[in-house]
């Protein structure tokens, strides 16, 4: 059984807990180094060495991302035991993605993820504050914080940030299904417990419509696993997320 116990909605979510952070002019990535096949799409997986860049800002390791042996997409937040930095992991699609349902079929514990912790699914053009779409795992640093968050980025300056959150229990297993689809005007989301397609343990949706500004904009897709303002994970453990797949289905 999954259990919501409410939601909650916001104009905006407060700037400190913003997916993206900007870098200081001295943090550089480093040029993509490595891709992964995931889910029929080529990935490009972040890795920025010993220089750190949001979001958080945080360090970043191609190794703490991989595809294991069933196809499934691992991402782990872990202690690196040789410079003792924790380091994160995130991916970015090569193709760009536009109007659409985009779906994530996720195994792992993400109503229980500590609270220093951040897990994203989202779409992005690069512009801090504009032009995205966020399924994020999250409590930004505080435990009473409802974990569930969808956020609408606008289309434009001036316009303001549609977010809601939610609580929610997993009674019956780690496995959820987590959905958005966009149009020019809108964008639908929706999460369930188990993996289907339908809408089946429906356990939370949230419609951002007008007067919301929803960006008409193709993007990359993000996936990522990082630290709130780079604070390590409050019990001090790694935490690993496995990604069964990735499926987008344009309108």
């Amino acid at each position: 059984m999954l259990f919501v116990a409410f939601a909650v909605a916001a104009c905006k979510k407060e700037g400190a807990q913003s997916t993206k952070a900007t870098p200081s002019n001295t943090d550089t990535v480093k040029k993509a180094s490595a891709t992964i096949q995931f889910s029929g799409y080529t990935w490009n997986i972040k890795n920025t060495g010993s220089s750190t860049m949001g979001p958080g800002p945080n360090y970043w390791n191609k190794d703490n991302v991989w595809v294991d042996s069933n196809g499934w997409l691992h991402l782990k937040v872990s202690k690196n035991t040789t410079t003792n930095r924790w380091e994160c992991a995130e991916v970015i699609s090569t193709q760009t993605f536009g109007y659409g349902t985009y779906q994530w079929q996720v195994d792992g514990p993400l109503n229980a993820l500590d609270k220093n912790v951040v897990l994203g699914f989202f779409n992005y053009n690069g512009v801090d504050g504009l032009h995205e779409m966020d399924i994020e795992f999250a409590r930004w640093g505080v435990q009473a914080n409802q974990p569930l968050n969808y956020t609408i980025y606008p289309a434009s300056t001036g316009n303001p940030t549609f977010h809601q959150t939610y609580n929610f229990s997993l009674d019956d297993g780690t496995y959820t299904t987590h959905r958005f689809t966009r149009t020019a005007n809108s964008v639908v989301f929706k999460s369930l417990g188990g993996f289907y397609d339908n809408d089946t343990n429906l356990f939370a949706t949230s419609t951002c419509a007008p007067p919301y500004s929803v960006s008409t904009v193709s993007m990359p897709v993000y996936m990522n696993l990082w630290l709130f303002q780079g604070m390590v994970p409050s019990d001090n453990s790694s935490v690993e997320i496995v990604i069964h797949s990735f499926k987008f289905t344009p309108l």
